[in-house]
């Protein structure tokens, strides 16, 4: 099973699609337990994630492979390992845990600063000692890697990867980690939601995409497909990629999802992507 749980929404009102605002603890253990009978085994969650770590504590994640994130160092810090080693405990504690799966870095190019070998240096004797499986980084473009891979070998890479957002292949990036070893995640597989939108549930504030969602919604219509079908789909067709992180605020879209994994394959037309940052990074995201 690709599939991995992303728990954002469980600790944040997370998401553009998002209309329920954060999950209750009761949809949570019911989300858990079905994914659970269904060969999930694991959850992506960050320090960042609001009281997310908490949460799945209170509630018992023990048997699942856990990867978090810290957040960036602070520019104050002094003791870099002090920090990491800290802020890794205090997240064992929060999910009451002896050690995680993956630990990652959510501000990859702070390695690249002057505290970046200290903060290298700082996972590994996490993982030598036994208190996380895996080291990496989440990423929010493979031009970070550039500069990244050649000082810092990594276990594990989260990276965007959808439709619209092929840059992980484009780059060669994908083909590179899976050749070294490294343990490849995909996330926002639906561009936080955006993807699986109505045109007229779709923010005014991307109508200058018109064109790209024009292509979108005829293409789903000439392959008899609904969206989440496609994005489901054409993420399974990649051998590279080790799991997929998806994010879910009820059991009704957890089983939604559930049924279309079973797709394997969907050829998609590299018209309907784009190397546009503006869209593909929600970060540069503007409300109106």
């Amino acid at each position: 099973m690709k599939l991995a749980i992303g728990t954002a929404q469980f600790g944040l009102p997370y998401g553009i699609a998002n209309q329920r605002g954060q999950v209750a603890r009761e949809e949570i253990m019911a989300i858990l337990n079905y994914a659970w009978t269904e060969g999930v085994r694991s959850l992506d969650t960050a320090i960042a994630y609001g009281d997310s770590e908490q949460r799945l504590g209170e509630i018992g994640v023990e048997k699942w492979q856990l990867i978090s994130k810290l957040p960036a160092l602070p520019e104050s810090c002094s003791e870099v390992a002090a920090w990491v080693r800290e802020s890794v405990l205090g997240s064992l504690e929060r999910l009451k845990l002896s050690k995680l799966h993956g630990l990652l870095l959510h501000r990859s190019q702070q390695l690249l600063g002057n505290q970046g070998h200290e903060l290298y240096r700082s996972l590994v004797a996490l993982r030598d000692e036994g208190i996380v499986d895996k080291i990496g980084i989440s990423i929010y473009n493979p031009d970070e890697l550039d500069a990244l891979y050649p000082y810092f070998k990594l276990d594990l890479v989260q990276a965007p990867f959808n439709i619209m957002d092929r840059r992980m292949v484009t780059s060669g990036w994908l083909s590179r980690l899976h050749e070294a070893g490294a343990e490849i995640h995909a996330r926002s597989v639906f561009l936080q939601g955006l993807l699986l939108m109505d045109a007229a549930e779709r923010p005014v504030t991307f109508d200058r995409w018109q064109t790209l969602w024009d292509r979108w919604h005829y293409w789903l219509n000439q392959q008899c497909l609904t969206p989440l079908q496609a994005c489901v789909g054409f993420v399974q067709s990649q051998p590279h990629i080790d799991q997929v992180v998806v994010g879910v605020d009820s059991l009704v879209q957890l089983k939604e999802i559930l049924c279309v994994e079973k797709i394997k394959s969907v050829a998609v037309p590299k018209s309907l992507s784009t190397e546009d940052v503006q869209l593909l990074n929600p970060s540069n995201w503007v409300s109106k």
